[in-house]
C-alpha cells in the first residue's frame, strides 16, 4: 500500500493524459477526464502525505533493483507536501479551464499537456536520483513550453522562446553538474552521493558541481540576476496556464535547490548558503521594483514571483531549522496566494476587457464579492495580519533575528512594505476608482461557477491558514527536521 502511494502521484497524471489523447476529438470527456484526473492527483497527494506523516520517508525501487544502482523514488514531508500543493493547483487551474479556455485549444490537447506537467513536476518532487531530476525538469519544460505557445499567438511565441531558451541553458549547466557528480562519486542515487561526498577526500572538488547546480536552479527558480525570463513570457499565455506556471513551475526550482543544498553539500559548500542569503535578498528587492514600476496586472504579479522567491530561498541561505521551517511554510503559502491573484486577473479581464490598470476600474461598487477575494491573496502577499503571508514572513523574520542577520531581516521588512504598496496600486486602479469606460461582460451560470469557484476555494485556504497557522507550521517544522537531519532519509532509501 505504502509504494502504491508513492507511485499514485505520477501514474494519474499519466493516465489521465494518455487516455485524454485517446478522446482527442471530443473535447468534453478531456474536460472530464482532466476534471477527475486532477481530483484524484489531489486525494493520492492528501494520502502519502498522511501516510508520510505517520509512518515515515516511503521508498520504491523501481524494477526491484536494489538501490543505488536502479531508479529510486522518495517521499519525506517536504516531497509530500508539494505534492499535494501540485494537486491542489492542478485542480483549481482544470476548474477554472473549463470556464475559460477557448474551444481551438482544447482540440490540441491542452488537458493533457496540463497533466503531463503534473506529471513533471511530481516526478521531479518524488525522485530520489539526480540524473531522473533532470528528466522530470526536461518533461516539466517540454509540456511548459507548448503551453505557452498553444494558440499560436505573437506575444505568446515571443515569450514562449525566451523562456525555453534560458531554461535549456539552465537544463544544460544541470547535466554538467551532473556529469561532474558522477565523476566524481560515481553514483547519482542522491542518497548515496550524500554519503559518498561526505566522505570524498577532495571537499574542494564539490564546490564546483554545487556553484554548477546553484545557477541551473536558480534560473529555473528566477533568482537574480537569473530571473529575466520570466516576466517577459508569464503574462503572455491564458489566465489558466498563467496561474499553473505561477503556483508550480519556479518552486520546483526553490525545491530542487533545497533538496540539493540540505542533502547533498550541506558540509562542503558553506559558502554556496551566503551567496544564496546574498541572492535572496537582492531577488526580493529588484522583484518588488519591478512590480511597483508596472502598470499591467499580470506583469505586476510575475516581479512578484521574482520577489517572493527571494523569501523562499532567504530560509535556505541561513540554513536553521526554524529557517528551513519557514521557507516550506512560505511555500505553500506562496502557491495558493499567488495562483489565486492569476486567477483573480482573469476574471478581472473577463469582466472589463484589459490587463492595464488605467483602463480598469469601478469593480469594487459593480462586483463587491471579487474585490473581497482579491484582498484576501493580495494582503496576505504583502504579510497583513492574520493572513497566511504574515505567518510565513514572521517565522523567516524571526530565523534571520536569531541568527543576528540585520540586514536581510530589514530588505524583508522593506520588500513588504513595497509589495502592499504595489497591492494597493491594483487596488485603487482597478477596483476603487470610477470606471474609465463602460464595458459590460455576462457570464453565464456555468461559467460563474467554474470561474469563482477556484477562486473562493484558494482564498478560503488562505484565510484557514491565516487564522490556524499550527498545523501548516508543525507539519513545516518536522520537514525541516528531516531536511537538516537526513539520515532516515539515506538509511530508507539505501535499505540499510
Amino acid at each position: 500500500m505504502r509504494d502504491l502511494l508513492l507511485v499514485l502521484p505520477l501514474l494519474i497524471p499519466l493516465s489521465t493524459a494518455v487516455i485524454g489523447l485517446l478522446f482527442w476529438s471530443r473535447p468534453h470527456l478531456q474536460r472530464a477526464l482532466a476534471t477527475v484526473g486532477a481530483g484524484l492527483l489531489l486525494a493520492s497527494g492528501l494520502g502519502l502525505l498522511v501516510s508520510v506523516r505517520h509512518g515515515g520517508i516511503h521508498t520504491v525501487q523501481v524494477g526491484a533493483w536494489p538501490a543505488p544502482f536502479g531508479i529510486t523514488l522518495a517521499a519525506d514531508l517536504f516531497s509530500a507536501i508539494m505534492v499535494v500543493l501540485t494537486g491542489l493547483i492542478g485542480l483549481a487551474a482544470v476548474l477554472y479551464s473549463l470556464g475559460s479556455m477557448d474551444a481551438h485549444r482544447e482540440r490540441f490537447g491542452y488537458y493533457p499537456l496540463v497533466h503531463i506537467l503534473l506529471l513533471g513536476v511530481c516526478g521531479a518532487f518524488l525522485t530520489g536520483d539526480i540524473f531522473n531530476l533532470y528528466v522530470w525538469f526536461e518533461v516539466m519544460l517540454i509540456s511548459s513550453f507548448v503551453l505557452m505557445a498553444l494558440g499560436g499567438e505573437r506575444a505568446q511565441l515571443e515569450g514562449a522562446i525566451k523562456y525555453v531558451t534560458l531554461n535549456l541553458m539552465s537544463s544544460a549547466l544541470f547535466l554538467a553538474a551532473v556529469g561532474v557528480l558522477y565523476g566524481i562519486a560515481g553514483t547519482l542515487n542522491m542518497a548515496d552521493l550524500s554519503k559518498t561526498l561526505r566522505a570524498t577526500p577532495r571537499p574542494d572538488l564539490v564546490l564546483a558541481p554545487a556553484m554548477l547546480l546553484l545557477v541551473a536552479f536558480g534560473i529555473k527558480a528566477a533568482i537574480f540576476p537569473l530571473f529575466f525570463w520570466l516576466p517577459a513570457s508569464y503574462h503572455t499565455p491564458p489566465v489558466a496556464v498563467s496561474a499553473l506556471f505561477a503556483g508550480l513551475l519556479t518552486k520546483v526550482g526553490v525545491y530542487a535547490m533545497i533538496r540539493v543544498f540540505t542533502l547533498l553539500f550541506d558540509h562542503h559548500a558553506h559558502s554556496a548558503h551566503l551567496i544564496i542569503l546574498v541572492a535572496s535578498g537582492l531577488t526580493m528587492v529588484t522583484g518588488v521594483l519591478g512590480a511597483v514600476a508596472q502598470n499591467e496586472l499580470r506583469r505586476i504579479l510575475s516581479f512578484h514571483i521574482i520577489s517572493q522567491i527571494g523569501y523562499m530561498i532567504m530560509g535556505l541561505g541561513l540554513f536553521t531549522p526554524i529557517s528551513l521551517a519557514g521557507s516550506i511554510f512560505y511555500i505553500a503559502h506562496h502557491i495558493i496566494v499567488k495562483t489565486n491573484l492569476f486567477l483573480i486577473s482573469g476574471l478581472v479581464f473577463r469582466l472589463q476587457g484589459s490587463y492595464q490598470l488605467k483602463r480598469l476600474g469601478g469593480l469594487y461598487r459593480k462586483h463587491p464579492g471579487l474585490a473581497a477575494l482579491f484582498l484576501t491573496p493580495a494582503l496576505s502577499l504583502a504579510g497583513m495580519p492574520p493572513l497566511s503571508g504574515f505567518w510565513a514572513k514572521l517565522i523567516l523574520v524571526k530565523a534571520g533575528l536569531e541568527l543576528q542577520q540585520y540586514l536581510i531581516v530589514a530588505v524583508s521588512l522593506m520588500v513588504s512594505l513595497l509589495t502592499l504598496f504595489s497591492m494597493l496600486k491594483i487596488w485603487n486602479e482597478a477596483f476603487w476608482k470610477a470606471a474609465p469606460a463602460e464595458h459590460s461582460a455576462s457570464l453565464s451560470r456555468g461559467t460563474q461557477l467554474a470561474l469563482f469557484l477556484p477562486v473562493l476555494g484558494l482564498a478560503a485556504i488562505t484565510l484557514w491558514i491565516g487564522l490556524m497557522p499550527e498545523p501548516l507550521f508543525s507539519l513545516s517544522e518536522q520537514a525541516a527536521q528531516q531536511l537538516v537531519d537526513p539520515t532516515e532519509y539515506i538509511r530508507r532509501t539505501l535499505g540499510e
